[in-house]
């Protein structure tokens, strides 16, 4: 299979990547409701002997229009990258978003990027999908410039449960992990780089390896059991994870902390990659230090247990 090309501007794009069947959306999360319009796009894709092609953009709008809230992305642009050439995407369009982009109207949308840069020979979207500038654009005003277009369907859960990019980040922000794996079709993650921490875990006894929280939704402080990935390995180690401020020690910034299970080895500067499987339980505070090294060796047990069976 040949490796995903992402293009991050309109400029000089070849004709190889041209006339592609084109689905658009911000996908973030590439969550079973996204995967079902990619399949849809595919099966046409196949059908016009073409191929899979995503029109996405760079940030996520939300960043762009409400600066201030809360980091809220599912997925960050590399991971979102990924996901989606795991769903059989050829071509990523990632585009960047910004006043320009937002202000152009949605005739100049279909003109300048889907007929003259992209050629778009069909256009797959959501059954909610609106663009242009004040979201005027419709599946009809792509139909009405001569290029067909697929609506896919809105996707739900067994149980009935919406499945959007925004309940997803409800689950995420309650500490739910396996409510957003279900929704995802996929076991959430974080990454980062290793960072040189405080060295107070080695002091108690679980060293681990920290990193910063991404711009990425900040899920439920507390210690999750989760598996994890060091930069230049296969393999998913177990761990069990901390994501807070540590009531007990006061730091300012959210971190995330990771006890990987049998393993001692200096990874600063390389990237970690973290799976949370289940929540354990909420940071708290104790009004000792032994209070708290036993509680650590608990939930390192508990998380031993989880992931021996998940």
């Amino acid at each position: 299979m040949d490796a995903i090309q992402i293009y991050r501007s309109l400029v000089n794009i070849p004709p190889t990547a041209k006339g592609a069947v084109v689905a658009i959306g911000n996908f973030d999360g590439v969550h079973r409701g996204h995967q079902a319009l990619l399949k849809q796009a595919g099966d046409i894709a196949n059908d016009r002997g073409t191929r899979l092609a995503v029109l996405t953009f760079e940030p996520h709008p939300k960043e762009l229009f409400r600066p201030d809230e809360p980091p809220s992305r599912i997925t960050p642009a590399a991971l979102k990258e990924e996901r989606l050439a795991a769903e059989g995407v050829d071509i990523v369009f990632s585009l960047p978003f910004n006043w320009d982009f937002a202000s152009m109207s949605a005739e100049d949308f279909v003109k300048k990027i889907l007929q003259d840069a992209l050629g778009a020979a069909h256009v797959v979207v959501g059954f909610d999908f609106h663009f242009g500038q004040l979201r005027k654009g419709t599946p009809q005003t792509i139909k009405d410039a001569g290029i067909p277009v697929a609506v896919t369907e809105e996707v739900v859960a067994s149980g009935g449960e919406e499945i959007s990019s925004s309940r997803i980040r409800q689950h995420l922000r309650r500490g739910e992990i396996e409510q957003a794996r279900q929704l995802l079709g996929w076991g959430w993650e974080l990454s980062g780089e290793v960072i040189r921490g405080d060295q107070r875990g080695r002091e108690l006894g679980y060293p681990t390896a920290n990193m910063n929280l991404e711009n990425i939704v900040h899920p439920a402080y507390g210690v999750y059991a989760a598996r994890v990935q060091i930069e230049g390995e296969t393999v998913w180690r177990q761990a069990a994870v901390n994501i807070g401020i540590r009531p007990m020690f006061e730091i300012k910034i959210a971190q995330v902390e990771t006890h990987i299970f049998d393993f001692n080895k200096e990874i600063y500067g390389k990237t970690l990659r973290i799976k949370p499987i289940r929540r354990l339980r909420s940071e708290a505070r104790f009004a000792t230090l032994d209070e708290l090294i036993a509680q650590m060796g608990k939930d390192c047990d508990l998380a031993r247990d989880i992931l021996s069976t998940e």
